[in-house]
């Protein structure tokens, strides 16, 4: 039997705040958390930080002067992951590994850099090694002063949740004592949403919910992109520090026919979420927080997966797009942190505009799914402590 794997502490900065109570606080309100913003060439829904929040940020960035020449995306990063690390107590000179991903890493740095360039036809010294991926986990190891493993990566939409996957592999192949797992995304720019309007998925409506995430019957895609971070620390065993037990993962892929493409019933979700339960009973499952990102063809396509595995007995179902938008390759790690969150204090987050959800007797087993362009497919099955 494979050995168990902990979720022991968890941080994250969104719309929603960084102080756990407070995000909790938000998640059980029906308010979203979405505004507009005005760029170069058009206005735009978003879900940014708040100013309290982004007030921190700015904070962390003065506190040191290397800092100064670093994107948000790393700058997010280094709060949650020193946020988490203060609830445990781990100790330094262990093997550590560090696994932050993100979608898009240090986009609004490398567009003001290539800006630079395309103006004087010269590179600032520190463009190169501050716009590479790699920068977001090696700044959060050098900044908690760890020495473990440290890996940057990018999986698109499924970057967070493909690397609590690595974390678990480092950590039961003995290669690690401990590992910090997370997502980092600050791609609020004009040129990132440009480019989901281009796709013609961005949201442009203006009615109370802005992002209609799994209302089925929608008429047109309303995915709204939204910054934040998140993380959560991962040991061997199980023990009063447990908040939750990874119970399952699973992962797959589709063959790529466009590339954004994704099958009407999601093969890639069905594939990864029969891996995660693993002979565990799909009836056992509570609640699945869905990666549903707003648009029609893939809210339809996950539900229709979610249907072909668990049949007549589907879980509950939520998301949180709606109120804080997609936020790339943080989204499946700030998931996780709400099933965390419904799991400790046993109450469903539903979705307000959707009418006759279901709704869970108890919530012991969640799953939490997420998918990148490509169909890059990953579900983690997390349960209670004892169950």
């Amino acid at each position: 039997m494979e050995q168990a794997i902990s979720i022991t502490a968890y941080s994250s900065i969104s719309p929603l705040g960084s102080n756990p109570l407070e995000v909790w606080k938000n998640y059980q309100n029906s308010k979203h958390f979405l505004n507009k913003r005005i760029f170069a060439h058009f206005d735009a829904w978003v879900g940014s930080l708040n100013q309290t929040e982004a007030d921190k940020i700015t904070e962390l960035k003065n506190s040191n002067p290397h800092f100064k020449q670093l994107d948000l995306s790393v700058l997010y990063a280094i709060f949650v992951s020193r946020n988490a690390l203060k609830q445990t107590d781990w100790e330094k000179q262990k093997r550590i590994g560090v696994n932050f991903g993100s979608s898009r890493g240090a986009t609004a740095l490398f567009e003001s850099h290539h800006s630079e360039y395309l103006q004087t036809g010269r590179c600032e010294v520190v463009t190169s090694p501050t716009t590479t991926l790699g920068n977001i986990s090696s700044w959060v190891a050098h900044d908690l002063q760890i020495s473990g493993p440290d890996i940057s990566h990018s999986i698109t939409c499924s970057t967070a949740l493909h690397a609590l996957l690595n974390g678990v592999a480092w950590l039961r192949a003995g290669m690690a004592d401990k590992f910090l797992v997370g997502g980092s995304e600050a791609s609020l720019t004009g040129f990132t949403i440009a480019q989901m309007r281009a796709l013609k998925i961005y949201a442009k409506s203006n009615q109370a919910f802005p992002c209609k995430a799994f209302d089925l019957n929608k008429k047109e895609n309303s995915m709204i992109l939204g910054e934040g971070a998140s993380a959560i620390c991962l040991e061997k065993g199980v023990s009063e520090k447990s908040i939750a037990i990874v119970e399952g993962l699973g992962y797959a892929t589709e063959t790529l026919t466009h590339p954004v493409s994704i099958s009407s019933d999601a093969q890639c979700f069905q594939k990864s979420m029969r891996m995660a339960l693993n002979g565990i009973s799909p009836e056992s499952v509570d609640v699945i927080v869905m990666h549903a990102p707003g648009t029609i063809k893939g809210d339809s396509s996950e539900f229709r997966a979610i249907q072909k595995v668990f049949l007549d007995k589907i879980p509950a179902l939520t998301t949180n797009k709606w109120k804080i938008g997609h936020t790339f390759g943080a989204s499946g790690l700030l998931s996780v942190e709400l099933a965390l969150l419904m799991i400790q204090n046993q109450k469903f987050i539903s979705i307000p505009y959707l009418e006759n959800q279901k709704l869970p007797e108890k919530i012991r087993k969640v799953m939490v799914n997420a998918v990148g362009f490509g169909g890059n497919a990953v579900s983690v099955l997390l349960s209670m402590p004892g169950e």
